[in-house]
């Protein structure tokens, strides 16, 4: 079986007008995350999820999340193929993330859920 979709980010210029949009849109109650510091407004459908979220990287487009059993290795595949792909970051208490891109350039990114990753020393509440 293939990877599966878990997770789905879209970019706002305008955080609150994308919120509403999205809400109304895709019948989610989107919330703030919790994050301290943080302004990543997240949903969550069983298994899927996703979040609107002031885009101040000038990301263009909705960014998926593939789910995977083993990052390093699907970061590592993702280069074997020509794409491009960042080390993988963690999001303590949740997994890990890789930003990636594919040979044309568009944006995805691959997601490893473990809720034993720590928060890194020096992070805020560490």
């Amino acid at each position: 079986m293939g990877k599966k979709v878990v997770h789905v980010e879209f970019p706002a210029q305008d955080a609150d007008r994308g919120q509403k949009f999205w809400e109304g849109v895709g019948g989610w109650s989107i919330q703030n995350s919790g994050m301290p510091g943080i302004d990543y407004r997240m949903f969550q459908e069983g298994d899927q999820g996703g979040a609107v979220y002031p885009n101040d990287r000038g990301v263009q487009g909705p960014v998926i999340y593939l789910g995977s059993e083993d990052i390093d290795s699907d970061i590592g595949k993702v280069r074997e193929l020509g794409g491009d792909a960042e080390d993988k970051q963690p999001i303590p208490g949740v997994g890990w993330f890789a930003g990636c891109k594919d040979t044309e350039g568009n944006p995805f990114s691959l997601f490893q859920s473990d809720e034993s990753v720590p928060t890194p020393q020096g992070a805020p509440g560490a």
